[in-house]
């Protein structure tokens, strides 16, 4: 897809603008992990910062004044990063790229204060798995992707590794419940969350 059909697609989707106007993104500082082009910075607010791994969006994020520097969202401690002030963090199509998301969430604990909230966006399989038969279920099968969650398994991941989840949904729908009954028809599901100051390893997990 050509940069300026991306940044379009992204500015028209339906699905963003809901989160964008509900969570007001665009008057906060957004730390954006795996940012590509800047396609969702260029809408958050002041300060706001993208992350990517490719020289090349590097480079476009430079030329059109977005903050986009070089770096990898599983390295976080190796990214020139100052690690205070971010009041939201973004991931979308991120974790099922990453060799080790249990650590990648674990890490993310240390860029935000308490109450502050990461907002999760991961492509799903549907269940019952024969939906998988469906086009717009294909992209969760990606062969760059090497991590696969149902919207169950995701949710069970992310609370181990100590966030409280607030929402899990697909935001096709302003009404909650009508978008958390219809969410097995959706192929991406978005978790927001914060760090749950209570969470504690297991103590069988702590031996190991």
């Amino acid at each position: 897809m050509l940069l300026k059909e991306r940044f379009n697609s992204v500015k028209k989707s339906r699905v963003f603008r809901m989160i964008l106007d509900k969570f007001d993104l665009k008057n906060k500082k957004v730390l954006d992990l795996g940012c590509s082009s800047g396609e969702y910075p260029v809408n958050f607010g002041t300060g706001s910062l993208g992350i990517t791994t490719d020289d090349e969006e590097v480079f476009f994020g430079k030329i059109n004044s977005l903050n986009i520097v070089k770096g990898s969202a599983e390295f976080l401690d190796e990214s020139n990063i100052k690690r205070e002030g971010f009041e939201v963090i973004w991931a979308n199509n991120l974790l099922e790229h990453l060799l080790s998301p249990h650590l990648f969430l674990v890490n993310l604990k240390d860029l935000i204060s308490d109450g502050s909230l990461l907002i999760l966006g991961v492509p799903v399989l549907p269940f019952p798995s024969s939906l998988l038969g469906l086009n717009k279920f294909r992209g969760s099968l990606a062969s760059n992707h090497i991590y696969f969650f149902t919207k169950g398994t995701l949710k069970l991941t992310v609370e181990r590794a100590g966030w409280k989840i607030k929402e899990i949904r697909s935001f096709w729908f302003k009404n909650k419940i009508i978008d958390g009954i219809l969410s097995f028809l959706s192929p991406h599901i978005f978790i927001i969350a914060e760090k749950d100051p209570d969470f504690k390893y297991s103590e069988k997990k702590v031996k190991e």
